[in-house]
C-alpha cells in the first residue's frame, strides 16, 4: 500500500468545526466503497494517520480518492473529546481571525 503517496491538507475552520482532506492514491481510493462514508476504523486501516476526533463526514463524488474530514472546534486530539475550555478558545480565536481580516 502506498501509504507514504498520502497527502494531507492544512486544516481550515467555521465557527463550528476544523476541516481538513486527504488525498489517496488513486489505486486505493479504486478499493473504497462509492455510497457510504469510510469508518474510523476503515479510513485508518488504509494508513490514513490523524490524530483523534476526526470524522469522514462527505463524499465528494467528482473526486473520490479526496477524503473530507471534520471534527468540532475545541476537540482534544489525544482523547478526541470535545474539551469546553478548548472550545472556547478555538471560537474566540476563530472570530479574531475574521474581526482581522474584515479590517483589511
Amino acid at each position: 500500500m502506498s501509504v507514504s503517496r498520502i497527502e494531507y491538507s492544512e486544516k481550515y475552520q467555521d465557527d463550528k468545526c476544523e476541516y481538513r482532506h486527504v488525498i489517496l492514491p488513486k489505486e486505493i481510493s479504486k478499493t473504497l466503497p462509492k455510497s457510504r462514508l469510510l469508518t474510523e476504523a476503515e479510513w485508518r486501516g488504509i494508513g490514513v494517520q490523524q490524530s483523534r476526533g476526526w470524522q469522514h463526514y462527505a463524499i465528494h463524488r467528482p473526486e473520490p480518492h479526496i477524503l473530507l474530514f471534520r471534527r468540532p472546534l475545541g476537540t482534544d486530539p489525544q482523547s478526541g473529546k470535545v474539551d469546553p475550555e478548548l472550545e472556547r478558545q478555538a471560537r474566540e480565536e476563530y472570530q479574531a481571525q475574521l474581526a482581522q481580516a474584515g479590517r483589511k
